[in-house]
């Protein structure tokens, strides 16, 4: 079937874009933006019209190393002349061993590892648990509320966030059970959140029933909140002594984010299994799940894998990111941009009360704001009417949270201090504009 010669014909704007948009996909198929991208370059992208943007989102956190990285670009193209496909679990090639030994290596734990690829993060997460239901015999798993572990029913179903990930999709896989997560902004303190774990083997579920305990040590989705260190070594404690496989879902925080490749690095104590995707290959399909040898060995052959799992072009640009990341010292650079960022971040907290906390943990930074600093006001309109603001002026932004109310930065971490100023600067007038 041919395109309407009308439709090609037409001039490509984001106006008429979005109209096709419209009439050929679903609606629950969001988007942020009424913006067409047409080509991009580090952190900036330039829509149908010509029209330049500072890029604060990275795509969701895809874009550590930026866009169109020339050594992962050339990679790719590189790996392009040899194989690009032929399923790995019928012919394989050697960029996913390498891929996996390069990961292991990078990994926390004093214990022997082993790696496996999938093509999303929602995968990776539904791939460790079945792992740890293979390894232990068990069924039950612990989420965290405002947690986010993707789209599929099992995902959705370990996500504590219902609106709007899922509005009228159940009924959800059973036995999966919600604890909080610590959060001492909105009253939430980790001996709360370990009483409320508690509360679950007390209630719902006993603890030798239990496969998994899955955190992210950042939320993403759930509002850029921190896990603090604590929080994570008792979790380690708890699983040590219940047999529970605990898992760090890595798939917003891994790759050099951070600060560390991965944040479960700053633990002290090391998860069981970790889930990767997302800034891994910098923007090609693939994800990571990286465990314990004895723990991934459970599960029998034929149990794991996916036909495009550890696509070859994108195990390629893995590994050159590893690369990128050795030679441009970027978790060095991660660190100071989380500093540039919290700095500029504190300073327009100085003259705006509605921003009531700037947090993060290397370059994964936030704000939340709420209506006149009141914390029981979380101000959803004021940060929606921010980013609207702000895309005007040419910043892409990105909100999240519980209540809708903090503006998250994922720049990627190749923007130079330059950019990062003009980017803060113009979040600043954005604020003032929004407020009125």
């Amino acid at each position: 079937m041919h395109s309407d010669p009308q439709l090609q014909s037409a001039a490509k704007t984001n106006a008429s874009l979005m109209a096709r948009r419209r009439a050929a996909l679903p609606a629950g198929l969001g988007q942020t933006y009424e913006v067409f991208a047409e080509r991009a370059e580090g952190a900036e992208v330039w829509d149908v019209e010509g029209r330049r943007y500072i890029d604060f989102a990275g795509g969701i956190a895809v874009l550590n190393t930026g866009h169109r990285h020339p050594k992962i670009v050339e990679a790719v193209k590189a790996q392009l002349d040899k194989v690009h496909h032929t399923c790995f679990q019928v012919l394989a090639y050697e960029p996913y061993v390498e891929l996996a030994e390069r990961l292991i290596a990078k990994a926390p734990g004093n214990f022997p590892k082993k790696a496996f690829f999938l093509s999303t993060g929602a995968e990776a997460v539904e791939n460790a648990i079945k792992i740890a239901r293979a390894a232990t015999g068990r069924q039950a798993v612990i989420a965290f509320g405002g947690g986010f572990h993707g789209r599929t029913l099992l995902g959705m179903a370990l996500t504590g966030k219902v609106a709007p990930y899922k509005v009228g999709f159940g009924p959800f896989p059973a036995e999966i059970y919600h604890a909080e997560y610590p959060n001492p902004l909105h009253g939430i303190s980790v001996a709360d959140a370990l009483r409320s774990l508690e509360h679950i083997f007390k209630y719902d579920v006993e603890p030798g029933r239990v496969a998994a305990i899955i955190l992210e040590p950042v939320q993403g989705e759930g509002g850029f909140y921190v896990a603090p260190f604590e929080f994570a070594r008792a979790l380690r404690a708890l699983c040590n002594q219940h047999g529970i496989v605990f898992i760090a879902d890595e798939v917003q925080t891994g790759a050099g984010r951070t600060g560390t490749w991965l944040a479960c690095e700053q633990w002290g104590v090391a998860p069981d299994m970790i889930t990767m995707a997302k800034s891994m290959a910098g923007g090609f399909p693939i994800s990571a799940v990286i465990g314990r040898a004895e723990i991934m060995d459970k599960p029998l052959p034929g149990g794991l894998g996916g036909t495009y799992a550890g696509n070859p072009l994108a195990c390629a640009a893995a590994l050159a990111v590893l690369d990128v990341f050795e030679e441009e010292k970027l978790l060095e650079r991660s660190r100071a941009v989380g500093e540039r960022l919290k700095a500029g971040l504190t300073a327009l907290m100085t003259q705006h009360p509605e921003i009531r906390d700037v947090r993060g943990l290397g370059a994964m930074v936030a704000i939340e704001l709420f209506d006149g600093g009141d914390l029981s006001k979380p101000a959803a309109d004021l940060t929606r009417r921010l980013c609207a603001e702000a895309l005007k002026r040419g910043l892409v932004l990105l909100s999240c949270g519980l209540y809708a109310n903090v503006i998250r930065i994922l720049v990627p971490l190749t923007a130079s201090d330059a950019l990062l100023d003009e980017g803060l600067a113009i979040l600043g007038e954005s604020l003032q504009a929004a407020k009125g």
